[in-house]
């Protein structure tokens, strides 16, 4: 069978057949994908305002990334870390900078990494902070989404992650998200040893706190010498219209300490989705010697971590950002789409919130999350060359490669009027 023979339906059909079904997707068959637009089997083009939850921010197929992964796969794809390998520690060396950390332990998806910070936190506790033994504690947020494994569904409150997947880990206490009050409390406690949050919570609908709560929130645990971890798996990487959502304002590419009155420097940071451009599994954990230095040889690792190809692709998609300014665009497009869905709330019922930062936004639908409304205006916005999904039932996000143009966004957003007024008429 040749690629792109299948139609639309037959490629449905064998996926709804052979592969499990932990996933629904919305009805199209994407065969290809170039910046901000993907093609269906049928050669059909749309508008991708999903970006793979923010893994494509460099846009899909970006020349200088896939040139990366396919120039150091015809030389060396994997070692393992039996050994070491030419392109790691070139690789080690450049994010370390960029982010502004000791260092770095290099894993493959953002699950793993999340992990990673879980044990990384828990072993600081036990071997720095004199917790006593079995007994660390790590405080999340109500709502979040760090993953799927075993563990990190263990503390998440979404009924379809935790149902039947029990015993669950111990260790956790969530707390409501953007509660100052909530995580004073917390990190009083004895044994808690982190604090771990998305700076915004992505799945939860584009959930944006206060202002200042990630700078208040990373000062109540260093009062309580407590570590903050940020998930910026999501939001990182340019997304949020700076290099991290942490950063605030800040548009710099790297060495964000210096911008003290908008950066909030995380003790450990979990970064991966668009840390790859999306051409491949990378992720990985940032954080300083006195922390980092818990892990030794035979304690923690990953066969595919810090792969040479993992490592050339990095290098290249963090470079794609700095060089195209990628932050500055996503804040500049992200201001227009919210104003122009902010019209658009003002003039059909059916629009009831519209939230975000950057190019990550999501409009809240006036209807019941368990209503099919949501779903069936991505639908309709698929027929008319859009893609966005919902998420929690009643909630849109839009999140576009940051490679969008101004002229490309507002055809976007003359889509997405005309539809939603389509459903404002029934």
């Amino acid at each position: 069978m040749e690629i792109g023979q299948l139609t639309t339906d037959e490629a449905i059909a064998l996926e709804n057949k052979y592969g499990a079904h932990n996933y629904h997707p919305l009805p199209v068959v994407l065969d290809r994908g170039e910046g901000v637009f993907v093609w269906d089997v049928e050669g059909k083009k749309y508008f991708d305002f999903l970006s793979a939850y923010s893994a494509v921010n460099q846009g899909h197929c970006h020349p200088a990334i896939v040139d990366a992964m396919t120039e150091q796969a015809k030389r060396l794809a994997l070692t393992s870390r039996a050994f070491f390998n030419s392109r790691l520690g070139e690789y080690e060396k450049y994010i370390t900078e960029y982010f502004a950390f000791d260092k770095v332990l290099p894993m493959n998806s953002g699950a793993e990494a999340v992990e990673t910070a879980i044990k990384l936190a828990r072993k600081y506790g036990y071997e720095k902070m004199g917790v006593a033994p079995e007994k660390a504690k790590i405080i999340v947020a109500n709502d979040n989404f760090h993953g799927r494994t075993t563990t990190i569904v263990s503390f998440s409150n979404d009924k379809d992650a935790r149902k039947n997947f029990g015993p669950y880990t111990p260790g956790f206490e969530s707390i409501p998200y953007n509660d100052l009050d909530a995580l004073r409390k917390a990190v009083a406690q004895d044994n808690v040893v982190a604090y771990l949050v998305e700076p915004i919570q992505g799945e939860a609908g584009v959930n944006t706190p206060a202002d200042d709560y990630i700078r208040k929130a990373k000062a109540i645990c260093a009062e309580h010498k407590v570590l903050f971890i940020a998930d910026e798996i999501q939001t990182g990487i340019a997304r949020t219209g700076s290099l991290l959502a942490v950063c605030g304002n800040c548009t710099c590419a790297g060495h964000c300490e210096q911008q003290a009155e908008t950066y909030t420097r995380p003790d450990i940071l979990i970064l991966g989705k668009a840390l790859s451009g999306g051409a491949y599994p990378v992720s990985a954990v940032l954080a300083d010697d006195a922390i980092m230095n818990v892990i030794k040889p035979g304690q923690h690792g990953s066969t595919f971590g810090g792969n040479p190809i993992a490592a050339a692709v990095a290098i290249a998609a963090l470079q794609v950002v700095k060089d195209e300014k990628l932050a500055q665009n996503a804040r500049r497009l992200g201001a227009i789409f919210r104003a122009e869905m902010i019209k658009l709330a003002d003039e059909f019922e059916i629009v009831k919130l519209v939230r975000g930062r950057g190019l990550l936004n999501a409009v809240l639908i006036n209807d019941t999350e368990d209503s099919s409304t949501a779903w069936d205006i991505c639908v309709s916005l698929m027929h008319n060359g859009l893609l966005a999904k919902p998420t929690h039932g009643n909630i849109i996000r839009f999140a576009p490669p940051l490679v969008m143009t101004e002229e490309q966004l507002m055809q976007c957003i003359a889509i997405i009027k005309s539809t939603i007024a389509s459903f404002e008429k029934k």
